[in-house]
């Protein structure tokens, strides 16, 4: 019996990688002279058949990658990102480093020169008093000698005050301190206007009616105050403030000043007993500009009264 020709090769193409497909095969059937038949793998083309089939995958150990390697990759890379971070941030921290610089400078200066002030270093040493012409400018200072020693920063006003306030003459002060040892007393004298005669004597006294002194005797150079309403009426201020609107020049000629209401304030000047009829107290420094140029044109000795109850138009008598 002839045996069954064996199957035929498949025709020759070019090899592909290929991956194994398992099939179940099962045994070969004999034939009818007991021989079997040539079992063909199943193979299943995946490329070109120069191309070699890759092993699986190595392990990681087998490459040499592992957690280390991974850690230090990771390291790396948060590296780079600071390293970016700083790099576009430059500009920002060196302005805050400065902002910094200048806040603790400033700070440590601040700190310095409250603690230089408040102690030794800045003590005071010597009061000088500045203004004065009727005040004895020595016994103001003997009366601040208890300030001396105390840093200028610590000097008591209070103190000061109370010292100040037994010396009549001073009507206001200011105080300038000079570092490092020296304190300014600028003193504004009280302006008398003239005298009143009281029982106890002469009395001057201010445009306010604080009393500045009193003398048996009625003082050189102050004119008396006739003002039966007393100091503390309208007619002495208004009296008060024509005398401190006149000039010098004029105030010095003034011998009297009388007043009975706050509109009929009249001066006499010097010893030819001029009149000089001024009204109320109101556009004073007017009326004085105008008297000064009826004085001019007509001098007291030849004229018995000026009057510049009207400004516009004084009037010469």
């Amino acid at each position: 019996m002839e045996r069954p020709s064996p199957l035929p090769s498949p025709p020759e193409r070019r090899a592909r990688p290929a991956e194994v497909l398992t099939a179940r095969v099962e045994p070969p059937l004999p034939d009818a002279d007991g021989a079997t038949a040539p079992v063909v793998p199943l193979i299943a083309p995946t490329g070109r058949g120069d191309e070699k089939i890759p092993d699986a995958a190595p392990p990681a150990e087998e490459t040499g990658t592992g957690l280390r390697d991974v850690w230090r990759a990771s390291r790396a890379r948060r590296r780079a990102l600071r390293a970016e971070v700083r790099r576009f941030t430059v500009r920002q921290r060196r302005r805050r480093r400065i902002w910094i610089g200048v806040g603790v400078s400033v700070a440590v200066m601040v700190v310095a020169t409250v603690g230089a002030a408040y102690s030794p270093l800045f003590a005071l040493e010597r009061v000088d008093v500045v203004g004065t012409s009727q005040l004895d400018a020595a016994a103001v200072t003997e009366a601040l000698s208890d300030q001396v020693g105390t840093p200028l920063a610590l000097i008591d006003d209070s103190k000061i005050k109370a010292a100040l306030v037994r010396f009549p003459l001073v009507e206001s002060y200011t105080l300038e301190a000079q570092p490092p040892h020296d304190l300014v007393v600028r003193i504004v004298e009280r302006t008398p206007i003239g005298v009143v005669q009281t029982a106890a004597g002469f009395t001057v006294v201010d445009a306010a009616g604080v009393v500045l002194s009193t003398t048996p005797q009625a003082p050189a150079g102050q004119p008396v105050l006739d003002i039966p309403a007393g100091t503390s009426s309208e007619p002495f201020r208004a009296a008060g403030r024509v005398m401190r609107a006149l000039p010098d020049g004029i105030r010095s000629q003034v011998t009297a000043v009388s007043a009975t209401t706050p509109d009929d304030v009249t001066l006499t000047l010097g010893a030819t007993g001029t009149r000089v009829m001024w009204g109320s107290a109101d556009r004073s420094p007017e009326k004085a500009r105008v008297l000064d140029l009826l004085m001019q044109k007509s001098p007291p000795d030849s004229t018995r009264e000026y009057d510049v109850t009207s400004p516009e138009a004084g009037v010469i008598r």
